[in-house]
C-alpha cells in the first residue's frame, strides 16, 4: 500500500516526475498546496471544505491555494495561501516539485505544489475561507476513484471518496495524481479527467 511510504521515499518520487506546464495566456494561473505533515505517526495532507460564503465554488472541498498574486510563482502563491488559510508558516525549504498543471472550466490554470513539512503544526483556519479542515492520511489518500460519464463531456468525471463524501475535481483530479506519483511512483496524467457541471463557473 503507497499509505506506508516514508517521507524520503515520497519526496525521491515526486522529485523524480517530469510535471506538464500549461499556458496561462488569457487564463488565471493559480496554485494549490499539497502539504505533507506528520500526526502523530501519520503522513498525511490537509483539505479543507470552502465556506458558504465565498463566491467562487462555495461549499466545495479544496486543497489550500489561489491564484497568484504580480510577481509571485506557483510556489510562493502556495506558500502564502497555506498561511492565509490555514495559519501554516511553511519557508521555499520545504518545497519538493509541483505536479501536472490543471486546466479548469472556470479559467484557471491550477499548479499543484507539493510541500514537506515535517510535524504538523497548529492549524488556525481562516473562517472567511474555510468552513472545516481535514487532515487526510496517506492511507486514506490511497483508494481507487470513481468514474462517471456525463452528456456534457466526452471526458470522465473523477470521483475520491474521501473524508465521507466524495471529492470532485479540480481536486480530485490533482489529489488522484498525487497519490500515483508519491505514494506509487506512476506518472499518472488526469489532465483530460473532468469536473463535474457545478463547478465549470
Amino acid at each position: 500500500m503507497g499509505g506506508d511510504i516514508d517521507l524520503d521515499a515520497l519526496v525521491a518520487n515526486v522529485r523524480a516526475f517530469r510535471p506538464r506546464t500549461l499556458p496561462t495566456d488569457g487564463l488565471r494561473h493559480a496554485a494549490v498546496a499539497l502539504a505533507v505533515a506528520r500526526t502523530g505517526s501519520r503522513l498525511g495532507i490537509w483539505l479543507t471544505r470552502r465556506t458558504s460564503r465565498l463566491r467562487a465554488h462555495p461549499g466545495q472541498f479544496a486543497l489550500p491555494g489561489g491564484r497568484l498574486d504580480e510577481g509571485e510563482d506557483a510556489v510562493g502563491a502556495a506558500l502564502r495561501e497555506l498561511a492565509e488559510e490555514l495559519g501554516v508558516a511553511a519557508t521555499r525549504e520545504t518545497y519538493v516539485g509541483a505536479l501536472d498543471d490543471y486546466a479548469t472550466r472556470s479559467g484557471y490554470v491550477i499548479t499543484p505544489v507539493v510541500l514537506a513539512l515535517g510535524d504538523a503544526p497548529a492549524l488556525v483556519p481562516n473562517p472567511d475561507e474555510v468552513a472545516e479542515v481535514y487532515a487526510v492520511s496517506l492511507s486514506e489518500l490511497d483508494v481507487e476513484p470513481r468514474y462517471l460519464r456525463i452528456p456534457e463531456s466526452e471526458q470522465p468525471v473523477i470521483q475520491l471518496p474521501l473524508v465521507g463524501s466524495l471529492v470532485h475535481a479540480p481536486t480530485a483530479a490533482i489529489v488522484h495524481q498525487f497519490r500515483e506519483v508519491a505514494l506509487h511512483g506512476r506518472a499518472t496524467p488526469v489532465a483530460h479527467l473532468e469536473q463535474p457541471v457545478f463547478a465549470w463557473r
